[in-house]
């Protein structure tokens, strides 16, 4: 497969890449994660994904495929940033306890004048957790780099995901096998 370039600092799409044995470099630059207010959930997330694609092809002379991704979790229709702190991190982890909600990661494939856009969505149902639980992944596993306030792979997941329905690594923050098909039909 093609080497590519990788605009994300995310240690799990990294990893996952990895897993794939997806050759790529990683080259970043920060962007701003404002987007039209008409935008469906599915199309912020690739608005904010094509942003930081273009942001990399604009400002480089890049001539291999540019892949980037932003993952969004959204509870009842309302979309759950990163938290703030830790009393922020222990409220979305309390809103997010015995509900369902869903995880789209909006990827953007950029080559030779091509785009590839699209967004995958996992639905995610917890468990009921308890504060004690909660407070302890917080102050353990300081989630606080993660939409959501969590990540599956961690002991959270273990221990209060009761089903995912949909892409698991989705919810890692990138749909690598669709990610791989894609690549593979540039």
């Amino acid at each position: 497969m093609q080497k590519i370039i990788l605009a994300s600092q995310s240690p799990r799409r990294k990893q996952l890449l990895e897993w794939a044995e997806v050759p790529f470099d990683i080259l970043v630059k920060e962007t701003d994660e404002l987007y039209p207010e008409n935008l469906s959930i599915e199309e912020i997330a690739i608005h904010i994904a094509r942003n930081k694609a273009l942001a990399i092809m604009h400002t480089n002379n890049i001539t291999m495929p540019v892949l980037a991704a932003d993952t969004i979790v959204v509870l009842q229709k309302e979309i759950i940033g990163k938290p703030k702190d830790r009393e922020d991190a222990i409220n979305i982890l309390t809103a997010l306890s015995g509900k369902q909600h869903q995880v789209i990661t909006g990827v953007v494939i950029l080559h030779e004048g091509k785009e590839i856009a699209f967004a995958e969505t996992t639905e995610v149902q917890f468990h009921e957790l308890n504060l004690k639980q909660i407070e302890f992944y917080v102050d353990n596993y300081k989630p606080y780099d993660k939409a959501g306030a969590y990540a599956i792979q961690e002991w959270i997941g273990v221990v209060g995901i009761k089903a995912v329905k949909g892409d698991f690594y989705n919810v890692m923050g990138l749909p690598v096998s669709r990610v791989v098909q894609a690549l593979q039909n540039l």
